[in-house]
Order: structure tokens, then sequence, then C-alpha cells
């Protein structure tokens, strides 16, 4: 008996989506395009990613497929599936170059990204040096777009918000090389970590960040004997921030915690 009635279950789960499927076939374009809008609207993400993808196979071109696309990369980005979005929003991009909307298309790109790093639980508990590389590799993509609609779109409804997570992430990536700064130099790996600091005050001037690499590079000069240098960070260190911890204290910097130096490229705030 309990066959039977799992067996007619799924019979009438298997007709249900196949009258589905045919109910999407057979609609007119503007009412197929309705109905995957309103599902989006209503956060039904899986059947407006389902009614997308048929709109777009069967009508490949004009106005309604291009927005389609737009579409369906942003249900999939708020179904959590990035790696379909962001190929599905990098092909849009690629194909319509000159869409109207294409500001927004570089915003989502950069958005979808952004949004792909782990967050500070998985930080804490995964203590590979690859998967904390892999999420600097999502945030320099994700910086990289939303640097390119500030540039390119200047006026964008999206560009101010872009701006601010730019910020964000620019701390974010400054933080990681002060973090392996920091690490090689509690390893005495001192033109390790010398390199790093000077990456650090390269490449993002505008970062509170500056400061820390200023105090790890002028300890590592003094671990390889550069005292001059030393003394021309410290200088330096002094005029930007004359309360910075590593002028008063030798141990500086401290690992944050015992979690801290097993985990040595967390990010640590």
């Amino acid at each position: 008996m309990v066959k039977v009635i799992i067996g007619c279950l799924l019979v009438i789960g298997i007709t249900a989506c196949s009258t589905s499927g045919t109910m999407l076939d057979t609609m007119a374009l503007p009412k197929l395009y309705a109905k995957a809008h309103d599902a989006l609207k209503h956060g039904d993400y899986l059947a407006a990613e389902k009614a997308y993808q048929r709109l777009i196979t069967r009508f490949p071109s004009g106005r309604y497929s291009e927005q389609a696309r737009l579409d369906l990369a942003y249900a999939q980005y708020r179904n959590h599936e990035p790696d379909d979005a962001y190929s599905t929003i990098n092909h849009f991009i690629k194909t319509f170059p000159a869409h109207k909307h294409v500001d927004y298309a570089y915003y989502l790109r950069g958005l979808i990204n952004f949004n792909r790093t782990n967050g500070v639980l998985e930080r804490w508990f995964d203590s590979s040096d690859a998967q904390a590389r892999h999420d600097q590799a999502y945030n320099l993509k994700s910086f990289d777009d939303f640097s390119k609609l500030s540039r390119r779109f200047p006026h964008s409804a999206y560009a101010a918000d872009a701006h601010q997570r730019m910020i964000y992430l620019r701390s974010e990536l400054a933080q990681f090389e002060i973090n392996v700064a920091r690490f090689y130099l509690r390893q005495r790996a001192y033109i390790a970590s010398a390199n790093r600091a000077k990456y650090v005050i390269e490449h993002y001037k505008r970062s509170p960040q500056i400061n820390d690499a200023l105090a790890i590079l002028c300890r590592s000069y003094l671990m390889l004997g550069q005292k001059k240098l030393a003394s021309q960070v410290r200088q330096t260190l002094l005029l930007n921030d004359p309360h910075h911890p590593y002028l008063t204290d030798p141990k500086w910097p401290h690992a944050s915690s015992i979690l801290g130096n097993l985990i040595p490229f967390h990010v640590r705030h």
C-alpha cells in the first residue's frame, strides 16, 4: 500500500513538472516574461530561473530576452548560485557591452563576488592559506567591477554604493596583506614581512592599515640591520600616528589570540 502511495505521488510530481514546462512552452512572450518577473518579485527565485531560461531558449533575441538575462543572473544570485550567476552576467556584459543597463550588470557582477568570500566563522575555522587567497581573488574581482562602474558610469544610480563597497574592499585587501606581514614578522622572515608592508604602502595608500604597514616595515628594517631606513620609516609613522602601539611596545605586533596563532591568515580588525 505504501509503495502504491509513493508511486502515485511520484507520478503526480512528474505530471506537474511536465505540465508546468508545457505551459511555459506555450505562453506568449510578454506573458512568459510577466510570469518570470512576478516569481522574481515574490522571491520564488527557482521558478523565476526556470521561466527566464525557458524565455531565453524560446526567444533568444530582442529586448525581452536581453532583460531576461539580467533578471536571470539576479535570480541565480539571490538563489545562492554564485557560479551560475557570475557566468550569466559575465556573458551578458560580453554580448551586450553597450546595453543601456550595462552599468547594473557591472554592479551585479561586483556584488556576486563581494558576497562569495567566507564569513567570519568560516575564516576562524578554515586555517587554509589557499582559502584565504581564494577569498582575496574574489575581493579583487569585485573591486575591479565596482571600479569600472565608477569610472565608466560616474552618474549611475549604483555608483555611490559601489564606491562605498570599494572603500570596504580596499581595507579588506590591505588587512590581508598586513596579516601575512605580521605572520612573517613572527616567523622572523623579515625580508618577506618588509615586502608585504611595502606593498600595502604602495598600493593601499588611503587604507586605515597604512600605519600598521609602516610599523611592520620599521621593525623589519631594524631586524635586518637597516637602521637608517628604519629611522626614516619611524619618523613617517610618528607624523602619521604618534600614538601607534609600535612606538611604545617593543613586542608589537601581538597575536590577537591563541586562535590567531593557529590561523595566521584570518582577518583581524
